[in-house]
């Protein structure tokens, strides 16, 4: 990582090896103003720590079966396939568009997904039951989903034109998330 000398470890020469561009107080004030703004969106490390991708590496195209690409899209963390398209190669017009989905589309669908494939699991759990005798089970969070695939290897069909999320279990759990906005 690049990091700036602070002015007071700046060497200046006492003998100018050319005609300046800008005066010092010129340079003084131009300096100031961009202090006064604070450090930029490209440099600031909190910015890069918010990029997480939650999914990255669990996603699969359900178009043409490849791994789906992390991307940060309009401030969102999301995940497109280009049907293995890439730049230097000219793209075929029978291609499928690609497929984009945002991560915030997926997560509220991860504990319904988690329920179908571990229905076998709970079903030895101790049981819970209100006043009124209805089954209570706690809705486990995004983050012990994403762990339970992780920890299985389960990979996550994401099928465009059905706007599906399907686990790929020989169980094959599926739940209906929408089509891309």
């Amino acid at each position: 990582m690049q990091r700036w000398n602070l002015p007071d470890g700046w060497v200046i020469s006492a003998r100018p090896a050319h005609p300046a561009l800008v005066s010092e107080a010129d340079f003084i004030a131009a300096r100031d103003i961009n202090a006064a703004r604070g450090p930029s969106a490209h440099g600031d490390m909190a910015v890069l720590e918010k990029r997480r991708y939650l999914l990255a590496g669990l996603l699969v195209c359900g178009t043409c079966e490849r791994r789906m690409e992390s991307a940060w899209s309009n401030g969102k963390a999301a995940y497109r396939c280009r049907h293995g398209h890439t730049s230097a190669t000219r793209p075929d017009p029978c291609r499928a568009k690609n497929a984009y989905i945002r991560e915030d589309r997926i997560l509220p669908h991860l504990p319904s997904l988690h329920l179908l494939l571990t229905g076998a699991e709970l079903a030895t759990e101790r049981r819970r039951r209100t006043r009124r005798g209805i089954d209570v089970r706690g809705q486990v969070s995004e983050e012990k989903v994403i762990g339970y695939l992780r920890d299985r290897g389960i990979t996550l069909t994401y099928d465009p034109a059905a706007g599906t999320l399907q686990a790929g279990t020989a169980g094959a759990a599926k739940t209906v998330i929408g089509k891309a906005s």
